[in-house]
Formats: structure tokens, C-alpha cells, sequence
């Protein structure tokens, strides 16, 4: 028999995570993060971006997430990340660079709380964020594309880093 929200036996349980989310402004992937948020219970989900809003279509897709996991929009990621690293935040980018890591093999090292970094759909995490970051982590690509969508990436990232905090 299929279980539903009501009969499965996850356990709740909260993750020290903030996910930042740079200019994502697609409406379904929004949604979508909200709903991941959700999944992996995390602290707070960030928006930044000044051409964004909480519209119809990302209602569609989150599934009424929004109305509990905890969120702000605010224009600037700069002053987001430089807050989050005054509270003591543990900063990881996702993005493909010349000295990133693995994914797969990185080790968290750090009992810090998280800030997981997302970058815009179509140019990613910009350099000047990169260098806020305390780590860099990029997704291996086995097939001819060097990306993939930011909500399929942001799920892999938070399901290893939950893996990591739970063990």
C-alpha cells in the first residue's frame, strides 16, 4: 500500500541550512525550491533578486509550501552573504570552477550552520560571491551538458549535505 503524508513514518527533522538563491527568477523553479525547502526542512530559503515575486504560477508548483517554510526576498546577495558569515554561517557555493570539488567526495568539515549557494539559471554564481564562499562544489556531469536545472541541483546538493549532517 502507497503511504501518504498522513501514514509514512519519516521522522521531522530540522537542518542548520539557509539556501540563497542568486536572481533565480523562473516562477516554476521557485516553486519548486519552496517544495525542496520543504522536503529537507530547512532554516530559511532566500531570494535575491529585484525582479522577483511570489505569483500564480509559483503557487502551482510549490503546493502551498510557501505558507510554512520560513522566506524573504532581498535585493542584495552581497549584504545577505556577508550577514550570513557574521552569523557564523559556513558558506558553500554550487558552481563549476577550476578548483571547485566534487560534490560526490566532498566532506563537510565544519558544525557550523550552512549557506548553500545557487546561482542564476542562465550564468550562475557570480565571482565576487565565489569569493565569499568558504567552499566551492560542483555536481559531476557524465553527458555532453556542463549544467543542469537549479532545482535538480539544489535537491542533489541538499540531500548530500543532509546525508552528511545526519550520520
Amino acid at each position: 500500500m502507497q503511504l501518504t503524508h498522513y501514514t509514512s513514518n519519516f521522522k521531522k527533522q530540522k537542518h542548520p541550512i539557509t539556501l540563497v538563491c542568486d536572481n533565480i527568477t523562473n516562477a516554476p523553479n521557485i516553486g519548486s525550491l519552496f517544495r525542496i525547502a520543504d522536503a529537507f526542512n530547512i532554516d530559511e530559503l532566500i531570494f535575491c533578486s529585484d525582479n522577483m515575486s511570489l505569483g500564480k504560477r509559483m503557487l502551482k508548483t510549490s503546493r502551498s509550501t510557501e505558507k510554512y517554510v520560513r522566506h524573504k526576498i532581498d535585493q542584495n546577495i552581497d549584504a545577505v552573504v556577508e550577514h550570513l558569515k557574521r552569523t557564523n554561517h559556513y558558506i558553500i557555493a554550487l558552481e563549476i570552477t577550476e578548483n571547485s570539488k566534487d560534490l560526490s567526495t566532498f566532506t563537510l568539515a565544519s558544525k557550523q550552520p550552512l549557506a548553500l549557494i545557487l546561482g542564476d539559471e542562465n550564468f550562475g554564481v557570480s565571482e565576487a560571491i565565489l569569493k565569499q564562499s568558504d567552499a566551492i562544489v560542483h555536481i559531476n556531469m557524465y553527458g555532453n551538458n556542463s549544467s543542469m536545472n537549479v532545482v535538480q541541483a539544489a535537491s542533489i546538493m541538499l540531500y548530500e549535505i543532509t546525508k552528511q549532517l545526519n550520520s
